[in-house]
């Protein structure tokens, strides 16, 4: 098995969406001994924002590519997607720019649009500040929708979210939120097998 772990918070070490994730990936590579993981870190080191002119020998342009072949790689890939300002970081979006390649990942057809990514699975590790899942806050939510559909478009089916949220709300708050994803990615059977 072929993991890929993509983590985005600019916290470092304070980052709840690195520490989830990262208990994500140690779970399947429990249950899968053997297991390849691939880690990139789009924060630490970003990638350029996409144009449409890359010379082959610009590193970015190697970089980009790099990006791509690790997505395209994966069997499993797991995302750490903290929510910035009711959407993902930037540095997530530019990552996102890199894999979403027509031709590679999806294609164009006479039936409309086809993602060409399926058989993978996509773990999206979901961290927010206040509560976004139910109630006033709902409607401003562009963070988990978006990355269901843009996974979905480059025809990737099985996607689960871990989530937690209402981390900045008070210091219990973030305790509890932290302890139902471990218990989540604990007793997940998907992650285990």
């Amino acid at each position: 098995m072929n993991v890929l772990h993509v983590d985005s918070s600019a916290l470092g070490s304070h980052s709840v969406s690195r520490e989830l994730s990262r208990a994500v990936v140690e779970t399947l590579a429990r249950a899968n001994p053997g297991a390849r993981v691939v880690y990139r870190d789009v924060a630490a080191n970003p990638l350029p924002h996409w144009a449409p002119v890359a010379d082959a020998a610009d590193p970015a342009a190697r970089s980009g590519s790099d990006a791509l072949d690790e997505f395209l790689a994966a069997d499993v890939v797991v995302i750490g997607a903290p929510m910035y300002n009711f959407s993902i970081p930037s540095t997530l979006k530019a990552w996102i720019d890199r894999i979403a390649v027509a031709g590679k990942t999806f294609r164009y057809g006479a039936n409309g649009p086809e993602g060409l990514a399926g058989g993978k699975r996509v773990v999206v590790v979901s961290t927010r500040g206040g509560v976004y899942s139910e109630g006033a806050m709902q409607p401003l939510d562009f963070q988990e929708e978006y990355l269901r559909k843009l996974f979905g478009f480059l025809g990737v089916t099985d996607i689960d979210v871990v989530r937690a949220e209402g981390v900045n709300l008070s210091p219990e708050n973030k305790q509890r939120a932290i302890a139902s994803a471990l218990e989540a990615i604990r007793t997940d059977e998907c992650l285990a097998a």
